[in-house]
């Protein structure tokens, strides 16, 4: 039943993706009208393609996590964990910078992931003032449950698309976002 439901949500966001996408490719920026700013529309269509989608593409994605009783911020937590290995546990700075929020929001979140049994504080074995947050067994269970689904709905929207399509949309996101990746800044 829930793949039922994902497969139509996919089939629902392709369909919205389609709509923008027709309306972006309609769109005609009038001559002249770029002139000043270097006259060349390419650009701006190009980004007018990639931005039109994204809550169209995101949203049903983000149903995965509301299905596990995950908010977006637990799943970025979480995940943050479980991207780290074994034994699933970072220090809360290496948490602020996987998660891109400040100490106290992160202070707020693991305080209240660890009420729900989804996390764990420890000390820190190479720092006698310091705490690790560790993922809990369930806090495992319920992230990769929600990765799964996740997962599954990322590769339903992509199916249509080569593998070697999919390899260079990555590659070409990578280089737009390149210029605003906090970790190398």
């Amino acid at each position: 039943m829930r793949r039922v439901q994902l497969l139509l949500a996919a089939g629902d966001a392709r369909q919205r993706l389609r709509e923008v996408i027709a309306h972006v490719d309609a769109f005609v920026i009038p001559a002249g009208s770029l002139d000043a700013l270097g006259g060349a529309t390419h650009g701006a269509r190009a980004l007018a393609r990639l931005a039109a989608p994204g809550a169209t593409l995101v949203a049903p994605a983000w149903s995965a996590t509301d299905t596990h009783g995950l908010e977006s911020w637990e799943f970025d937590v979480l995940a943050a964990l479980r991207r780290a290995g074994t034994p699933y546990q970072l220090s809360p700075g290496r948490l602020l910078k996987e998660t891109l929020v400040t100490s106290g929001t992160m202070t707020n979140r693991v305080d209240r992931l660890a009420a729900r049994g989804l996390v764990e504080r420890l000390p820190d074995p190479h720092d006698r003032r310091g705490v690790l947050v560790q993922l809990t067994p369930a806090g495992r269970d319920k992230v990769d449950a929600a990765m799964a689904d996740l997962l599954t709905h990322e590769r339903t929207l992509l199916g249509g698309l080569s593998d070697r399509d999919q390899q260079k949309i990555a590659r070409v996101l990578r280089e737009l976002v390149r210029p605003f990746d906090l970790e190398k800044h």
